[in-house]
């Protein structure tokens, strides 16, 4: 009762095992006899041996059995449990590329210690959540760039989040360079699912190519982005260049959001706003759950392996019984 059938019209001969077994058990009691006698039947009798009358109707019955078996495994037998074992395929695995703000706003300190590490520290999490997804890195400020290329090698690929950040780096915000660099990072060598999550604490005022183009790249290709905006309401402690170095200086935060929905929209993502570490968490909680139910449709759409060898070997097993006790019990032997 746990498994379906692709082809069950196939099951359909199941109802010719009866009258087939009808007529075995017609032909079993009117066969002739191996030996003949010239004496009276009163003689005969004393040669009955009647548990092979039962043997040779259990026969009859295992024969029933493996043709019933081999009828069943025609028509494709799977279970719905195996899907459990198929998400786990990695041919159902995503490309995903983190694209991380690295710019001098995300070391404010609205987030402990800042919002760069904590998302970092998210990010990680999220990676150790994914199974057979390749996952990538671009890191973006002023300028972008792949810090690490889409990997199964998720350690390699952490060390690389802990290293980043944007010291070195062109100041500025630029949105859509980041995610313009992510979308080319997804060649079309990439699985077919695609995913980038961008996160960003401020809004583009950097760059060749805005957010909304960027966004129309990827729907060309088929990317899903997810936005996520960092910053807490109304003002932090943001760092400040000076004269005589960088100072914390509470200041508005600032996101784009509107073109973070945008973005995100056009996509078929979703843009969320994440005002302290814990709502960071659930985001990237929430766009895995996301994925995975993706993922899911995908397994119900594609089809589950067929089992019939589960069947087969029964049938190959009962066969040879049969086989064996005819040949030990019934062939005479010259």
């Amino acid at each position: 009762m746990q498994f379906d059938f692709f082809q069950p019209n196939w099951l359909w001969l199941l109802l010719l095992i009866p009258f087939i077994g009808w007529y075995l058990f017609r032909l079993e009691t009117k066969r002739s006899g191996d030996w003949k006698f010239s004496s009276s039947f009163q003689v005969q009798r004393k040669f009955e041996f009647k548990p092979i009358v039962y043997v040779r109707q259990l026969l009859i019955l295992a024969k029933l059995a493996v043709l019933a078996l081999f009828i069943v495994a025609l028509a494709k037998p799977f279970r719905w449990n195996d899907k459990d074992a198929q998400t786990q395929d990695y041919k159902f695995g995503i490309d995903i590329v983190l694209a991380l703000d690295v710019s001098l706003s995300m070391l404010a300190s609205d987030f402990k210690p800042n919002r760069l590490e904590a998302a970092k520290a998210v990010a990680k999490d999220f990676i150790d959540g994914r199974q057979g997804d390749r996952i990538g890195l671009v890191v973006y400020s002023g300028e972008a760039y792949t810090a690490c290329p889409a990997t199964l090698d998720y350690e390699v690929l952490k060390q690389q989040i802990d290293q980043v950040d944007g010291m070195n780096m062109e100041p500025g915000t630029a949105i859509g360079t980041g995610l313009g660099t992510a979308v080319v990072h997804l060649r079309s060598d990439s699985l077919k699912s695609k995913v980038i999550v961008l996160l960003t604490d401020g809004v583009n005022n950097a760059g060749d190519i805005t957010p909304i183009q960027a966004a129309q790249l990827a729907q060309a290709k088929n990317i899903c982005v997810y936005t996520i905006g960092v910053g807490s309401e109304g003002v932090a402690p943001t760092p400040v260049v000076t004269p005589i170095g960088i100072r914390y200086e509470n200041q508005p935060v600032e996101i784009d959001e509107q073109t973070l929905v945008q973005v995100a929209q056009a996509t078929g993502g979703q843009y969320f706003r994440a005002t302290d570490e814990k709502s960071l968490r659930a985001i990237y909680d929430e766009i895995e759950t996301l994925e995975k139910r993706k993922m899911i449709d995908k397994h119900y759409q594609s089809e589950p392996p067929a089992t019939p060898m589960s069947f087969m070997n029964w049938a190959f097993l009962i066969l040879g019984i049969v086989v064996l006790i005819e040949f030990g019990l019934f062939v005479n032997n010259d």
